[in-house]
């Protein structure tokens, strides 16, 4: 599938107001939420396109459907309203109220009609774009905390919610996989998918070798080993495919080792 070619495209409403002199925390979140109207305005195309058979057909994540992971991507835009609140009143606003609520919200969501599938993911991104929108610069700058990772600055929301917006793109197993990607956006992709891996328990010792779409050649070391690393090698789509654990490797150049859960 070629973005370039979408049928039907609908505008997000990400952009930020842009002040005189941003910084840079401001910088990167307009970046952000740029590519975050982008991505947004293909999940839209590809969403309209699957019907209730569809939908209730699996995805490539173990025992969720499509619709799961339609309902977790209008959820994860309203956890990070959450943060985006935070970011704004300084008042502890989480993502979740428990990993136990977000699996039962997604689950009740998950059993309804596909127009009620996509009006509602269509609204939960339009409050993730309006909080957005009102958040003044300086709360770009705030700290807020996920519940996984801990605590981080409110600027990189946005690049949190492109990195959902286009894995989960490719779980939907409906035309869109990492060769999709922006090419502009891959390294950026690897940089954060490899770092996921950092100071982790269990990770292999393994080097990455990585042709990009631009024609160079990249290195990734996992984890460092005291006979030296595995080398394992591959596109740019293949080395995402793994590291994120939506396919075993087999295409790889090497031996890939088995990987710990992604996140």
């Amino acid at each position: 599938m070629s973005f370039a070619d979408a049928a039907q495209v609908r505008s997000a409403g990400t952009s930020v107001p842009a002040p005189r002199e941003q910084s840079a925390a401001v910088q990167d979140a307009v970046t952000g939420l740029t590519e975050v109207e982008r991505a947004t305005e293909a999940l839209y195309d590809v969403v309209a396109g699957l019907d209730q058979v569809a939908l209730r057909g699996p995805s490539l994540l173990p025992d969720w459907t499509r619709a799961h992971v339609v309902t977790h991507l209008a959820r994860n835009a309203d956890a990070l309203v959450n943060l985006l609140t935070w970011a704004k009143t300084g008042v502890e606003h989480q993502m979740y109220p428990s990993p136990a609520d977000r699996d039962a919200d997604i689950a009740r969501g998950a059993g309804r009609l596909p127009q009620l599938l996509r009006a509602d993911l269509d609204a939960a991104c339009e409050r993730f774009a309006a909080a957005a929108r009102d958040l003044p610069p300086t709360a770009w700058e705030a700290e807020v905390v996920h519940p996984r990772t801990g605590p981080f600055l409110a600027h990189r929301v946005p690049w949190l919610r492109l990195r959902e917006v286009w894995v989960h793109l490719v779980d939907l197993d409906a035309g869109v996989d990492f060769d999709d990607l922006p090419p502009h956006l891959v390294e950026a992709f690897l940089d954060d998918a490899a770092g996921q891996y950092a100071d982790r328990p269990g990770v292999p010792a393994v080097r990455l070798e990585v042709a990009l779409p631009d024609g160079r050649q990249r290195g990734w070391e996992l984890a460092a080993g005291n006979d030296g690393p595995a080398v394992v090698g591959g596109s740019a789509a293949a080395v995402l495919g793994w590291l994120t654990g939506r396919s075993s490797g087999a295409l790889l150049d090497g031996d890939a080792p088995e990987l710990p859960g992604w996140l």
